[in-house]
C-alpha cells in the first residue's frame, strides 16, 4: 500500500523578481521538497496578497509573470509541482469569506504583522490588509496542506490558520488538517543595508536573481562599512541568532553593514574565508573595495545559469501559457472539491 503524501503549500508575493533572500532562504528548500517522494507540492504566485499594499498596475502585470519565470528558472518543475496563480483560483476568496466568520476583528488587529504593515502604509490600512491572515488561512486550508514553509515572521498567521481550522472542524464537522509551520532550514541572507534580512519591501536591501554584474557590483558597493579595522565581540545571550556578533571599528562605532558583508562572504566563499577576513579586521585592516568587487563577481557567477535559463524560457510564450493554465486548472480541481465540502457543512449547498 502506497504511503499518503503530505501536501505542502507555499507562495511568494508577486512584487517583482525573486531575490537572493528568496533563493537561499526558501527556493532551495522548495526544490528539495519537490524531489521528496513524501510530499505533494503546491507553489503559488501570491498575487492577491500582493495587492493588499499599494502597487503600480503596469509593473504588477510584469511582476506576476516574473515570479513564474523565476520559479522555472531556478528549477521548479511543472511536472512535479503545481505552479499556479492565486488569483486564478476564485475559491481562495470564497473560502476566505466563510472563514472570516470564525475569527474576530480584535484578533486580526493585534497581530504583529498587521501592526507592522500599518506603520509601513498608514494611509492604506484597508480591509484587505486586515483580512490578509484570513486569506492566507484560506490558501492553506483550501488545499488541506499539512505543511506550510514560511518565514518565522509568518508564524502568527499559521497559528491563525490552525485556530480557524480547529474552530471550523468543531462547529461544522469539517476535516481540515491543522497546518504546521515547516522550517525549510534555509540560509539567512542579510540585507545590504545592514538592517535585518533581504526584503523586497526595503529599497536597497536586496539583489534580484535577474541582476547583471554591474548592477550587483553597484549594490554590493553600497553596503555600509567602516574604517576596515576594529574588534569583534560575541554576544552571550541574544534572542535573534543573527545578531550574535558585533563589529566595532577603531572609532568605537558599531558597524552592522560589515556583519552583512561578512555573512554574504560566508554564504558565497565559505566560513574559512570569513574567518580570514575577520582576523585581518582585528589586525592590519581590510580593503573593502576589493572584497566587495570579488564578492559581486561570485554572486553573479551563481546567478548566471539561472539567468540564462530564464532568458530561454521567456522566449517560449506558448509553453509558458500552457503550463500556467494547466497548473491553474489542477489547483482549481482541488479547490472545487474543498469548497463543495465546506458549503455542504455550512448548509450553503443547493437543497435537493
Amino acid at each position: 500500500m502506497s504511503k499518503i503524501k503530505q501536501r505542502v503549500l507555499s507562495g511568494i508575493r508577486a512584487t517583482g523578481h525573486l531575490h537572493l533572500g528568496n533563493y537561499f532562504g526558501a527556493i532551495k528548500g522548495m526544490l528539495a521538497l519537490q524531489e521528496d517522494a513524501n510530499f505533494e507540492t503546491f507553489y503559488m504566485v501570491a498575487d492577491a496578497h500582493a495587492i493588499t499594499t499599494p502597487y503600480k498596475v503596469e509593473e504588477f502585470r510584469l511582476s506576476r509573470l516574473n515570479v513564474i519565470l523565476d520559479y522555472l528558472a531556478v528549477g521548479l518543475d511543472p511536472e512535479k509541482s503545481v505552479l499556479f496563480f492565486q488569483s486564478a483560483v476564485p475559491q481562495h476568496f470564497e473560502l476566505a469569506f466563510y472563514l472570516s466568520t470564525l475569527i474576530s476583528v480584535a484578533k486580526m488587529q493585534h497581530l504583529p504583522t498587521f501592526k507592522d504593515k500599518v506603520k509601513q502604509h498608514p494611509e492604506n490600512v484597508t480591509m484587505a490588509l486586515l483580512n490578509y491572515p484570513v486569506l492566507m488561512a484560506a490558501d492553506i486550508l483550501l488545499y488541506k496542506a499539512n505543511q506550510v514553509p514560511v518565514g518565522a515572521d509568518q508564524k502568527p498567521h499559521i497559528e491563525v490558520a490552525r485556530e480557524i481550522a480547529r474552530k471550523c472542524n468543531n462547529l461544522y464537522g469539517t476535516k481540515f488538517p491543522l497546518p504546521n509551520f515547516f522550517n525549510l532550514s534555509g540560509e539567512y541572507v542579510p540585507s545590504l543595508t545592514g538592517e535585518g534580512k533581504m526584503s523586497k519591501t526595503v529599497v536597497g536591501s536586496y539583489i534580484n536573481l535577474s541582476d547583471d554584474l554591474k548592477t550587483i557590483e553597484k549594490k554590493v558597493a553600497k553596503i555600509p562599512t567602516d574604517s576596515g579595522k576594529g574588534e569583534i565581540r560575541e554576544l552571550e545571550a541574544e534572542s535573534d541568532q543573527h545578531q550574535d556578533i558585533v563589529y566595532i571599528d577603531d572609532s568605537g562605532q558599531t558597524s552592522k553593514g560589515v556583519k552583512s558583508l561578512m555573512s554574504l562572504i560566508e554564504l558565497f566563499v565559505g566560513q574559512e574565508k570569513r574567518k580570514e577576513y575577520e582576523a585581518e579586521y582585528k589586525k592590519d585592516g581590510l580593503r573593502y573595495a576589493v572584497i566587495k568587487k570579488n564578492l559581486a563577481k561570485l554572486i553573479y557567477e551563481e546567478l548566471l545559469p539561472i539567468q540564462e535559463r530564464r532568458r530561454e524560457l521567456a522566449k517560449r510564450t506558448d509553453y509558458l501559457a500552457n503550463i500556467i493554465e494547466d497548473a491553474n486548472q489542477k489547483a482549481r480541481n482541488v479547490a472545487e472539491q474543498t469548497i463543495a465540502e465546506v458549503k455542504e457543512k455550512f448548509a450553503l449547498s443547493i437543497v435537493t
